[in-house]
């Protein structure tokens, strides 16, 4: 019994370093080639769930001067839904999430019955679920070194590539050790030194979750990452490199109804469908087809939610069965009615959410960019957040097919020098 007792702490201590893991991890036998050393940089930095209005709401100061050194979007327009997994990896990709398969945190891969679930650290590093090629991947294929201190996919192999440095997801690392990490990247020797970098913020999301949009701990964390980014751009002056910094977040905020929570509705029979966990949208997977229309009918006497066939939802959404390229869609799609949530769980809801409409006003995100590419003192209006992909590719001269990305060049070219 107490060897037993033992070989379960043991397992469990060795998951919870794995799930903490802060080693660098590194792809040996890289190197860039000729053609790309001579490449400029960018740096893609994401703040989770940092609304677009946050930078003046919450007096982020460096970001409004940095931004007006460069490029300020009003907005950027996250994909729906207006969730954490999808939004940045469209932001990689190019690609709404039906077309590259991470349409929700939580989904059922229906083809194979296959449950994805984004707190599943084994789960999230299997290249399987991830389709297109990410700015990382496109580089790596064309001998260009990329780097990753986080980034939504970077630990999975996709096409079998990684980033050639990065960290596995963990909450462990101190910001200057991380801001000293990407500058000992471009401290490199040219042939070892990435010239693409993704590196990412929790923190604002994470609070704005938790206490609400409006908490003054939010403007803390707003600030939090105003001034590492600001010390981060600051570290690298000094290597005189040509390196361009492009901001963004995956999605807003709002606050919601989190004392009066709807359950799952009671025309929905758990024995006929498959419901993962959600708040602001649920998939119904049908387990007998003969009951989706039934429930349709049902669910549509409920004037506080809005239920969808995939024919008929939103064209905007790109959410149609015509969209969903990997079948990973509910043969149902519920959504409840802002400031509404669902509660699936005895728990209760935290006081801010996501998810929502992507183009409601509580869910804009943010961009801004500067550096040698980028105009100075310009302000656009907003954009949808697969435009981000052709505009870092060209900076970088990959190329790419624009047939096979649903971000277009052109909407973000007059950014450009």
């Amino acid at each position: 019994m107490l060897k037993r007792f033992l070989l379960i702490v043991s397992l469990f201590a060795s998951l919870n370093l794995m799930a903490q893991d802060t080693t660098q991890q590194i792809i040996s036998g890289r190197k860039n080639s000729p053609e790309q050393m001579n490449k400029p940089y960018v740096i893609l930095i994401s703040a989770d769930g940092f609304r677009a209005d946050f930078t003046e709401l919450y007096e982020a100061k460096k970001l409004q001067v940095l931004s007006k050194a460069g490029v300020r979007g009003k907005y950027m327009i996250p994909s729906y839904p207006s969730v954490t997994f999808p939004n940045h990896y469209s932001i990689a990709t190019g690609l709404y999430p039906a077309h590259h398969g991470l349409v929700d945190n939580s989904y059922i891969d229906v083809p194979t019955g296959a449950f994805y679930n984004m707190g599943n650290k084994k789960m999230v590093a299997e290249g399987k679920w991830y389709g297109g090629t990410p700015l990382w991947v496109l580089a790596e294929q064309q001998k260009m070194i990329s780097a990753s201190f986080y980034w939504v996919a970077s630990e999975a192999e996709i096409q079998g590539i990684k980033p050639t440095y990065h960290y596995i997801y963990n909450d462990k690392i101190a910001i200057a050790t991380r801001i000293k990490a990407v500058k000992d990247w471009l401290s490199l020797p040219e042939d070892q030194r990435p010239h693409f970098i993704t590196f990412y913020f929790p923190d604002v999301d994470h609070d704005a979750h938790t206490y609400g949009p409006d908490d003054i701990r939010v403007k803390k964390s707003v600030q939090f990452v105003d001034s590492s980014i600001n010390a981060l751009q600051e570290s690298l002056a000094s290597l005189h490199l040509p390196i361009n910094y492009i901001f963004v977040s995956d999605h807003g905020m709002a606050k919601v109804d989190n004392e009066n929570t709807k359950p799952l509705p009671a025309s929905i029979d758990t024995a006929y469908f498959t419901v993962p966990w959600g708040d602001t949208q649920l998939h119904l997977y049908a387990k007998d087809k003969s009951k989706v229309e039934p429930t349709y009918n049902a669910l549509k006497k409920d004037t506080s939610l809005t239920v969808y066939t995939l024919d008929e939802t939103p064209a905007y959404w790109h959410h149609k069965k015509t969209d969903d390229k990997f079948n990973r869609l509910g043969d149902l799609i519920v959504v409840p009615h802002f400031p509404k949530v669902f509660n699936l769980s005895k728990s209760k809801p935290t006081l801010g959410k996501h998810g929502y409409d992507n183009h409601m006003p509580e869910m804009l995100a943010s961009f801004m960019a500067w550096g040698p590419a980028f105009k100075k003192g310009l302000t656009i209006d907003g954009f949808e957040n697969v435009n981000i992909y052709p505009i870092v590719a060209h900076i970088l001269g990959l190329q790419y097919d624009a047939k096979t990305i649903d971000g277009k060049f052109e909407v973000l070219k007059p950014i450009l020098k």
